[in-house]
């Protein structure tokens, strides 16, 4: 069949089946889990798409799914990627009893993903493309419940605390060629922001050690370790000067644990916190001023602590070739106009990972208002949100798999990664420590 008749096919299947994509997304939404817990939602996930007849890998990397396609095939393999998690914002309207909200967008990355698969299923359009395509939902990209993750790390179950992280080292990636997400973001009257870069991190797990004593009778004899994980906050916002502007650095803090009871001296406080910054060389280096300024107040106090430093993400990196492919085929739907070409996110994505070993794509799509992760966020255009971006990544693999995938046989020859699957596990393994530093 003609390259455009299969795009006509699948434009027209998507839009004679909204419905049912918007659906998904709607139950996805109604159902936020954080990560590593989303067990209702790889059951609605794989549910639907054993429902259109496939084959499906449940718990992939302790939760998710995986859906295989065209695997008899020759060519190149092309994994669509969806995100299960959701975030913690108490204060938004549709939050759960738990404060957890899918205030992220990541419920529509999911459905658009199986928006974009359906329609490469029921439209017919692979028995004409050359290459392989897996589907994943995929658990965990919110860096968040550090503890939590940290149990599952010490009892064997994660081996990182990110899902695509835990995925490339499960073996996930290792016969992927290319791989494409897409991620919601407020993008105002446009629809499409192509070509983004966004911030690397490390997460940092803080633990201060004093000792307790009567708060009232007999503080002197207390080391206050609330009042060192004050001092550090206060250290860190003193060097913020010090950070240069075009390696985007963000530096945040909060304080999980302040203490027992307020009449004794609080004998333990704990932080998590982030480092980001655009650069992994940039990364390195706030971060040994930031755990100087830990140490120092933990000094200043006479306390211990305990630093862990966990390299979370690796900033991104779009394929200039891929992003062609996908722009192309915003054109061909008709949002030449509605395109954003470049632009900064101080953000991170556990997608950059995948992105710094194979060619990648994640644009962002509009059709939502508000920030991520706040109050406000709103999913105000399901048309924008749902089913552009399944259109869009359907036409794309089209492109790349169609006449004997020579498109993305072309990408892949021309990629460049900074590492190998192997260098990465190492890198992310060097640069994950445990600081202990003690004053009495």
């Amino acid at each position: 069949m003609d390259k455009l008749q299969i795009k006509d096919k699948c434009i027209k299947f998507i839009d004679e089946n909204k419905d049912s994509i918007v659906d998904i997304g709607r139950k996805l939404y109604n159902n936020p889990e954080l990560g590593y817990r989303e067990v209702n939602s790889t059951e609605l996930v794989a549910n639907y798409l054993k429902q259109i007849g496939l084959k499906v890998e449940k718990n992939i990397a302790v939760t998710g799914c995986r859906a295989r396609i065209n695997e008899y095939k020759e060519g190149p393999k092309i994994a669509i990627l969806g995100e299960l998690d959701a975030i913690l914002c108490k204060n938004h309207k549709d939050a759960n009893e738990n404060g957890v909200v899918h205030a992220c967008g990541h419920n529509i990355q999911v459905a658009s993903m199986l928006g974009a698969i359906t329609c490469l299923v029921k439209s017919g359009a692979l028995e004409d493309l050359d290459g392989k395509i897996d589907f994943m939902a995929v658990p965990a990209e919110e860096f968040i419940e550090l503890d939590y993750r940290k149990g599952l790390k010490e009892s064997g179950v994660i081996n990182f605390f990110g899902g695509k992280q835990e995925l490339i080292s499960r073996g996930a990636f290792d016969d992927v060629d290319i791989a494409m997400m897409i991620h919601s973001l407020d993008l105002g009257e446009k629809k499409v922001l192509l070509n983004i870069e966004s911030n690397g991190f490390i997460g940092k797990a803080i633990t201060f050690i004093g000792k307790a004593s009567h708060a009232g009778v007999c503080p002197e004899n207390g080391i206050n370790a609330l009042s060192a994980a004050m001092l550090a906050l206060n250290n860190i916002n003193a060097q913020r000067e010090t950070y240069r502007d075009e390696d985007w650095v963000r530096v945040h803090a909060i304080i999980t644990n302040g203490g027992d009871i307020v009449n004794v001296v609080p004998s333990k406080a704990k932080m998590e916190a982030y480092v980001r910054a655009r650069t992994v060389d940039s990364i390195l280096s706030v971060n040994k001023k930031v755990n100087a300024a830990v140490a120092a107040a933990a000094m200043t106090m006479g306390a211990s602590v305990e630093i862990e430093d966990t390299f979370g993400y690796l900033p991104i990196i779009n394929d200039k070739k891929l992003i062609n492919v996908f722009k192309d085929n915003l054109e061909q739907l008709g949002l030449k106009d509605e395109i954003v070409e470049q632009g900064k996110f101080t953000g991170s994505f556990d997608f950059g990972d995948i992105s710094n070993i194979i060619p990648s794509i994640h644009p962002m799509i509009g059709g939502i208002s508000g920030d991520l992760h706040a109050e406000e966020y709103n999913i105000i255009d399901e048309e924008t949100a749902y089913i552009l971006p399944a259109k869009t990544m359907a036409l794309t693999i089209i492109d790349l798999l169609y006449n004997k995938a020579e498109k993305a046989k072309d990408i892949i020859i021309n990629f460049k990664p900074t590492m190998s699957k192997e260098e990465y596990i190492k890198f992310m393994i060097d640069y994950s420590k445990k600081y202990v530093h003690s004053y009495y």
